[in-house]
Order: structure tokens, then C-alpha cells, then sequence
């Protein structure tokens, strides 16, 4: 079990990059930060939210923890690890899972400034492209300093593969997710490709390659998706 430093009496200043340190220690990267009066954010008026999500590490914590041996492996290990770190830094866990009622991360990634609407409705992300995966957020009663976001999306510039990926075009820029078409296309034997590597429309984006994903990790989630 990661162990993470105590930040008592660490001034504000300091607190954001503390959490990205101890985010990185557990597997997780930080994807966004916000102060939610400020953006109108859904559910929370006050403070500072930083949300944390899978990072390239994240799928050999995942493996090399208790609840990997158990039901629901990565909502468990979200569960204990955020957790821990909201308790080290006096803070609020919240996690896009445990529902309903859900908190609002789709509202509060784009609120971030870093998460924006892709061509085919998914969100993309700064960094990690499309292949996103918010594993929890802390929530800060009092403002921290936080970086600027630029505000501007990836899209703005690309040539958007993502819109042609898809070999059923359940991922397109017209009728955005074609949920039955996708499941369909699943159950065939071409479709074994987006249940082993996971979804092309998604590993088109230019970004997802700094996702660092694991082709392992993105079969899991597919699996969970579309149980055979």
C-alpha cells in the first residue's frame, strides 16, 4: 500500500503540487483542477476541485493490489486510494461511480478547462486524448493555487480520425454514439480487435498515445462494457 506524506501545515501554494506527487505515487495523474464558483461548476459553490484520473502507472497498482483479487477491482482500488488521499489531505472524496445519484464529472471535466467535447461527442482531454478515465476527484473547502488551463481544445487543430475510425461508424461526427451498432460490431469476429485493444475510434485521437494505456488494461474495460 502507498503510503502518502502528510501535508499539515503546507501552505496553499504548495497543496496542488503535493497532490499531483501523491497522485503520481499511487498510479494516478491529475486532470484537471477548478474553482467551481467561479465556473458555475454543477453540485459544488465553494473551494477548489482537483480531478484525478488513470495514469501510465495505474494499471500495475491496479494489478498488484488487494482488490485486484476481488469483484469490481477498479472502482475498489479508486475507492481505498482517493480515499486515502482526501484523508491525508483533509479534503472531500468524490467518485464518478456509486450512483445514482451521480456526481457530476462530465460538468466538472469540462469546467476544467482541460477536457473539451470531441467531433464524436466523447470527451478528449490535453494529454490524454480520448482514452479518459477519472477515477476520483478531492474537493478543497478553502481556494488553492491552481495552474491556469488554456481553455483551448485539441480539436481545433486536428484533422479529427476519430470521425472515420470506427469500422461501423458507431463513433461519428453526425449521430455521435451508436450504442447497438458498437455492441453489435463487438460480437463479431472483426470486431475482437476493439475488445482486445481497445475502442479504434478512441486510439485514433493523436493524444490518447500519451494515455500510456496498456493494451491489458483497455481489453478490462471493454470487457466490462461488453461482457461476452
Amino acid at each position: 500500500m502507498t503510503e502518502l506524506a502528510q501535508p499539515s501545515s503546507v501552505p496553499d501554494a504548495e497543496t496542488y503540487g503535493r497532490v499531483e506527487h501523491a497522485a503520481r505515487q499511487a498510479g494516478l495523474i491529475v486532470m484537471g483542477a477548478l474553482h467551481p464558483h467561479r465556473v458555475a461548476a454543477r453540485q459544488l459553490d465553494t473551494g477548489t476541485l482537483i480531478l484525478l484520473g488513470a495514469g501510465p502507472d495505474f494499471w500495475p497498482a491496479l494489478k498488484a493490489s488487494p482488490e485486484w483479487r476481488g469483484p469490481d477491482p477498479v472502482d475498489r482500488w479508486s475507492t481505498r486510494t482517493v480515499g486515502q488521499m482526501a484523508h491525508a489531505f483533509g479534503a472531500q472524496a468524490y467518485f464518478p461511480f456509486g450512483g445514482p445519484p451521480y456526481a457530476p464529472f462530465i460538468d466538472w471535466a469540462l469546467k476544467s478547462g482541460r477536457t473539451f467535447s470531441s467531433p464524436v461527442g466523447a470527451l478528449v482531454h490535453d494529454t490524454v486524448g480520448m482514452m479518459i478515465s477519472y477515477r476520483g476527484a478531492l474537493h478543497f473547502a478553502h481556494e488553492l493555487a491552481i495552474p491556469e488551463a488554456s481553455g483551448v481544445s485539441p480539436c481545433d487543430t486536428c484533422a479529427a480520425p476519430c470521425t472515420t475510425a470506427c469500422p461501423v461508424g458507431a463513433l461519428n461526427a453526425q449521430n455521435f454514439y451508436d450504442i447497438a451498432a458498437c455492441h453489435n460490431h463487438l460480437d463479431t469476429a472483426k470486431g475482437q480487435s476493439c475488445m482486445t485493444g481497445g475502442c479504434l475510434a478512441r486510439l485514433a485521437c493523436p493524444l490518447s498515445a500519451g494515455a500510456g494505456r496498456d493494451p491489458e488494461q483497455s481489453a478490462h474495460h471493454m470487457m466490462a462494457f461488453h461482457p461476452s
